[in-house]
């Protein structure tokens, strides 16, 4: 746990002494705290949907020590997770999920204005399930298989997107991403905002998609006619989530593209420059392909907890794929010219 010292000692020791005589295990990653899902002793499968509750303006030097004993009194708790600054205080909010609809019921009528402290009353009400985020000022040469490489190497859980002409924005387009879960997505949008994301552009925000803007995409959808001024491009229908692209296929594309123009293979440097607390590692990358003018660098966030390739591998992969680009944008530009 990456705790600032001196910030509430008195708290984290005792938070610490709690762990240790109960045996409760809270992991932390992205920003929260972590505790069941399952509990220990939860027998079958996961609770229905529905069975979360949102709790907020907790004072920010209380742990799970007082609050996971305080939501288990109404009834069985199968997950809590507390918002976490790096200093080690708490963000003010939480979510716990019970065992079925009853008990999370029980505990919003009975924690609901709660004086947790003299002077502090809590809010618990049912959690927002929302699925949806927004993606705004993304670049007009944005392409969808681009944008699905760098959300599936930095979030989890995304089951379709679809790129759209922004509103807002002259040559810009925005992206509505579609998750598995309300937690999915709050964890996407937290990864995303703290800015792990790098498409090409600063001043690229995330939010939660709300039913204006949706209603406007349905609208354009429906009548393209009177749409932004990018016809065409104002609604991609959204498109569910292909199978993550490989390192090796994404190779194959770079050096049969390569060959096509007369260049030779290239050369990859790869390097670790930051490791962030949450564990996120900042790469620099460079390819250099004799033949072509100049080198291509940059740098890419991986996350931690992913499985299957290395991070080394992703950033290559990212590193390929920014080449790729480059060279196609290159290559319009040329014909443009004739």
């Amino acid at each position: 746990q990456m705790w600032a010292k001196g910030i509430n000692e008195a708290g984290k020791m005792a938070l610490l002494a709690w762990e240790k005589e109960t045996g409760i295990e809270l992991v932390q990653i992205n920003g929260q705290r972590h505790y069941g899902g399952p509990p220990p002793g939860w027998e079958g499968g996961p609770p229905p949907a529905g069975t979360e509750v949102y709790i907020a303006r907790l004072p920010q030097d209380i742990y799970e020590n007082t609050l996971i004993p305080l939501f288990q009194s109404v009834g069985t708790l199968y997950e809590f997770r507390l918002m976490m600054t790096f200093s080690g205080l708490n963000r003010g909010f939480a979510y716990a999920r019970y065992g079925s609809l009853q008990d999370a019921q029980r505990a919003i009528t009975t924690f609901h204005r709660f004086p947790l402290r003299q002077g502090c009353a809590i809010v618990v009400c049912w959690s927002t399930q929302k699925h949806e985020l927004v993606l705004s000022g993304l670049p007009a040469s944005m392409s969808q298989q681009e944008l699905e490489v760098g959300l599936q190497m930095l979030t989890e859980g995304i089951r379709s997107i679809s790129l759209h002409a922004s509103p807002c924005q002259r040559q810009a387009r925005l992206a509505v991403l579609k998750y598995s879960s309300h937690r999915a997505a709050a964890m996407a949008k937290k990864a995303l905002m703290e800015g792990n994301l790098r498409l090409r552009k600063k001043g690229i925000r995330v939010d939660w998609l709300g039913p204006q803007l949706k209603k406007k995409l349905q609208l354009c959808e429906e009548e393209p006619s009177s749409c932004w001024e990018q016809r065409g491009q104002s609604l991609a229908a959204a498109r569910p989530l292909a199978m993550p692209l490989s390192l090796q296929n994404v190779l194959e594309c770079l050096n049969i593209v390569c060959w096509k123009h007369h260049l030779q293979t290239p050369l990859f440097i790869i390097r670790c420059v930051q490791v962030n607390p949450n564990g996120w590692q900042k790469f620099w990358y460079q390819v250099v392909i004799p033949g072509y003018h100049v080198p291509i660098s940059g740098f890419t966030w991986v996350s931690p907890d992913r499985q299957g390739q290395s991070k080394q591998e992703k950033a290559k992969m990212v590193a390929a794929l920014h080449f790729l680009r480059v060279l196609g944008e290159s290559l319009h530009s040329q014909l443009s010219a004739f």
